[in-house]
């Protein structure tokens, strides 16, 4: 007696790929959605981060200039207050405002030693953060900002012959065009 063999119908191998490209369609819209979650949060974890802040030069002399720099403030508006320098407002650098800037002079009278800068972003309870300057004995050296310190014989000796031998050799040019022209 033959074997009795179960007639399974017939399923169209297009039926059977379409519903399998559903299945993975939803699963990689399901991964899309997820991913949308978690880079829908990851700015609002950025955006409460600490502002970080810095003072420039971190060592100054009385009466020298530092400049203010605080990041990730998010607000338009900031000071830095120090008992070296007093109260400064600190203003946006660039559209965001992400980064606040300013400047200071140190006190004439602002005693040796580390003192405390508070960096505090947008108005009172705002975020804020503090980093030290410190000031060393001494005033603050005069000049204009390219000033030269001392120079010792030698190099003003080679200073000189350099000079007179560019003007020696701009006068010997000179006076050879002159005689060839002639």
């Amino acid at each position: 007696m033959p074997a009795k063999t179960h007639a399974q119908p017939h399923t169209p191998t297009h039926v059977t790929a379409d519903v399998t490209a559903h299945a993975v369609s939803r699963r990689l819209l399901r991964a899309a959605a997820a991913a949308l979650v978690v880079a829908a949060a990851t700015p609002a974890t950025v955006a409460h981060a600490a502002p970080s802040a810095s003072v420039s030069p971190s060592t100054v002399a009385p009466g020298g200039r530092v400049g203010l720099n605080v990041a990730g403030c998010g607000t338009k508006t900031g000071r830095a207050t120090s008992s070296a320098f007093g109260d400064v407002q600190l203003t946006p650098g660039n559209l965001e405002a992400t980064n606040l800037f300013g400047s200071a002079t140190v006190y004439n009278n602002a005693s040796p030693g580390t003192h405390r800068v508070i960096f505090e972003c947008g108005g009172a309870g705002g975020q804020r953060v503090t980093v030290s300057l410190q000031v060393t004995p001494g005033a603050a050296r005069g000049g204009t900002g390219g000033s030269v310190g001392s120079m010792s014989p030698g190099q003003i000796a080679v200073g000189g012959a350099l000079a007179a031998g560019a003007l020696g050799a701009g006068v010997w040019l000179l006076r050879r065009r002159a005689h060839t022209a002639a």
